[in-house]
């Protein structure tokens, strides 16, 4: 052997050696029993993992199968929503746009979007992007995302539903997470750059970093190849596994609606670690992925004594936190039958990825802090444990809430009034019309509802007593739950829905229309 290939050998075994000796040993022993462990324990089917430190990827693993049953394993390419870890692509799209002097995040939305309103004739006035990057418009936490979820409306009938939401919350000053605000934004970029939200992505971020593994809609998953197929085990008595139709999210899609990879988010984490490059070529300024970073809203002050955390913040498509004395950006997904989170910490080039198809767990938080712990030098704790102990105990109480509405249901009472008396046609402003019908199952007696914008969405009304009902959605993920109809001399007035907070944490009056 010459001089110079005993020379490049020793440098290449060197350089792997010190990777190793830079891991730590959970990483390197314990990973992957930890992960088989976490999913038996939480039911999940199948989940990936990517670990990139220093710009190399250390894990890029699939563990599980993509269909509960069959052998079809998961890998580093297999797809899964990715939820709201589609919002740091649009926030980024908009920060370009700024670096390009497109426009500026401090631009008022009504300049490029003049018939947009909310409630509050002030606030629209005032509203810039930047507000609805960062999620402090004035509304709550996932406020009206029932009207839309699943949904037949488009992104402009979400635009133009806007000025129905009523704001509780202070504008620019409290936290409220709205996918919507998102999805009004998007509908900035066709009239900046002429293209619509998904072809800007797609040429300005994912075709430079070949993502090609990852795709801007939702619409037509099911024909994909190599996708993992999305699982729940909520809103039953039992908490039996059970599987899910996939979202339909195009219309909310720059806010939830994208699908990717681990091996593919790699390579968004390295280029986010390493000021915008990627394999040596520049993808994008450094001053773009800054403009994500800045802090715009207060999102919490609440101590967690479990972790070495406290304050946290939301800058543009992605949240901050001070973890062990470490600045770290994270984001979580959630969408029907799927969970994600996807983490960055700069001062240790460290980026972390965890896609899962089972929707009713929080395994994807306690793996991704387990890896913070490892890489901050964090005294080792369960958070497999910490997750699974609280999940057991509320889940315990849906179980049995659920249990009780079955127990009235079969005391087989009857209503003071006949079934048909509550048939008809109900409406709310907000969403639109339900109809309610007598139920032509056979052999059950009870009342069905069909929504005008959830088409494919079905809900069975079983009588229980006084004015309640037992609501039990098709969509396993919407939920069960007792619903009451208000009534006036002996005749329906109104009916009051409510579906998982998952979906929306709001419950929605319909009045029933003379008909």
């Amino acid at each position: 052997m010459n001089k110079k290939h005993w020379f490049l050998l020793f440098f290449l075994t060197h350089s792997y050696l010190s990777s190793l000796a830079q891991t730590p040993v959970f990483i390197s022993d314990s990973l992957q029993a930890y992960i088989k462990r976490g999913m038996a324990d939480w039911q999940i089917p199948g989940m990936a993992v990517a670990i990139v430190k220093d710009g190399e990827v250390i894990v890029s693993k699939g563990f599980g199968v993509l269909e509960v049953g069959k052998d079809s394993r998961v890998d580093e390419n297999t797809l899964f929503f990715i939820a709201s870890n589609t919002k740091l692509f649009t926030a980024t799209d908009f920060a370009l746009l700024d670096e390009r002097k497109k426009l500026s995040l401090d631009d008022k939305v009504i300049k490029y979007l003049p018939d947009f309103r909310l409630a509050d004739a002030s606030t629209t006035q005032l509203v810039t992007i930047r507000d609805l990057l960062s999620h402090r418009i004035g509304t709550k936490n996932f406020q009206g995302d029932f009207m839309f979820w699943d949904t037949d409306l488009t992104r402009k009938d979400v635009l133009n539903r806007m000025r129905l939401l009523a704001a509780p919350n202070q504008f620019r000053q409290d936290f409220g997470y709205s996918n919507q605000g998102y999805v009004v934004a998007s509908e900035i970029i066709p009239k900046i750059s002429g293209m619509n939200w998904e072809t800007f992505t797609e040429s300005s971020l994912l075709k430079p970093l070949g993502m090609n593994r990852t795709f801007m809609l939702s619409a037509g998953a099911d024909k994909r190849s190599n996708i993992a197929l999305p699982y729940t085990t909520c809103c039953s008595a039992d908490s039996k596994l059970t599987k899910l139709p996939f979202d339909n999210l195009d219309n909310l899609g720059p806010a939830t609606g994208m699908l990717s990879s681990v091996s593919d988010l790699s390579r968004w984490m390295i280029m986010q670690l390493d000021s915008g490059r990627f394999d040596g070529k520049r993808i994008l300024p450094w001053a773009v992925l800054e403009k994500t970073r800045v802090v715009n809203t207060l999102a919490s002050t609440d101590k967690m004594k479990a972790f070495p955390l406290s304050y946290q913040f939301y800058c543009l498509g992605t949240g901050l936190f001070d973890y062990a004395g470490y600045y770290v950006y994270a984001h979580a997904g959630a969408c029907s039958g799927f969970k994600s989170t996807t983490t960055l910490v700069p001062e240790k080039n460290l980026g972390i990825v965890v896609l899962t198809n089972q929707d009713n767990s929080n395994f994807h938080e306690a793996l991704r802090f387990q890896i913070l712990d490892a890489y901050l030098n964090v005294p080792y704790t369960n958070r497999h444990s910490y997750y699974l102990n609280r999940a057991k105990s509320k889940d315990q109480k849906s179980r049995d809430e659920i249990k009780g509405l079955t127990q009235r249901v079969e005391k087989k009472l009857k209503p003071k009034i006949p079934l048909l008396a509550y048939c008809g046609t109900y409406r709310n402003e907000l969403y639109g019309t339900l109809s309610v019908a007598l139920d032509t199952v056979k052999g059950r007696s009870g009342l069905t509802i069909h929504f005008e914008h959830h088409q494919s969405l079905i809900a069975q009304l079983d009588y229980m007593d006084g004015e309640e009902f037992r609501l039990t959605f098709s969509n396993p993920r919407f939920g069960i739950f007792p619903v009451s109809f208000t009534k006036a001399n002996n005749q329906v007035e109104s009916l009051e829905i409510k579906g998982t907070d998952f979906v929306d944490h709001d419950s929605y009056e319909f009045k029933k229309m003379n008909e």
